[in-house]
């Protein structure tokens, strides 16, 4: 009888484990998706500034997990970013970039690195993330006179109440800050994420793939 359990079980049991750690080591497959198009976000207005902390090590993993310091979106998204730029640059502000798309090898190290009571604000790879879609952005907003980023209730990737966009605390020129930088994004079909002040969501991310191309193969895909 226990011969025979484990002739037909013991398969089916692989048969699962393989195929958990197979979804964990690549992204979710989906089918009828756009192709990626991504559109690098310094190349639309030599203004828009870079601040790609996962390019160094001023992150909350503490290193280096982007070898370059590069910024892209779909190209709607990116059109949309622009015009936000643009309208900033009118009160001589500007947008200064902290990420953009996301491989999704990249999403699976943040879950992992993650504490369980912080995965809130990070995806969790099974599912993939809007970065991953290119349709995410992390940003806020720099002076364009001085070149110093203008003050926020907490810091990027800040893992505490502060981080929220309902956050009531920090000084009126804080929250007046990040809630110039929601209008404008909001106004352009983005979407303020609920437990960070500088995520935002382009509309129509479902329409896109979770991908997990490396910056240096971005315009490459055919």
């Amino acid at each position: 009888m226990i011969k025979h359990f484990l002739r037909y079980t013991l398969p089916l049991i692989c048969f699962i484990l393989c195929s958990n750690a197979s979804a964990q080591n690549a992204p979710p497959k989906q089918d009828n998706k756009h192709e990626a198009r991504l559109v690098e976000l310094i190349k639309l207005d030599n203004t828009i500034k870079l601040d790609i902390r996962y390019a160094s090590e001023n992150n909350f993993v503490g290193r280096k997990v982007y070898p370059e310091a590069r910024a892209f979106l779909q190209k709607p998204a990116s059109r949309a970013l622009l015009r936000v730029h643009k309208k900033l640059k009118k009160l001589g502000l500007g947008l200064v970039i902290y990420d953009g798309y996301r491989p999704w090898t990249i999403t699976k190290l943040f879950w992992e690195v993650t504490s369980e009571d912080k995965r809130k604000f990070v995806a969790n790879p099974e599912k993939g993330s809007k970065h991953n879609r290119g349709c995410a952005v992390d940003l806020s907003i720099y002076d364009l006179k001085t070149g110093q980023p203008v003050a926020m209730p907490s810091g990027y990737d800040e893992f505490t109440e502060r981080a929220s966009p309902y956050y009531t605390g920090g000084t009126d020129k804080e929250r007046a800050n990040r809630d110039l930088l929601r209008k404008f994004m909001e106004n352009e079909g983005f979407t303020i994420n609920a437990n960070e002040w500088w995520h935002f969501d382009y509309k129509d991310w479902e329409e896109y793939a979770i991908y997990d191309i490396a910056f240096s193969d971005i315009g490459k895909i055919k």
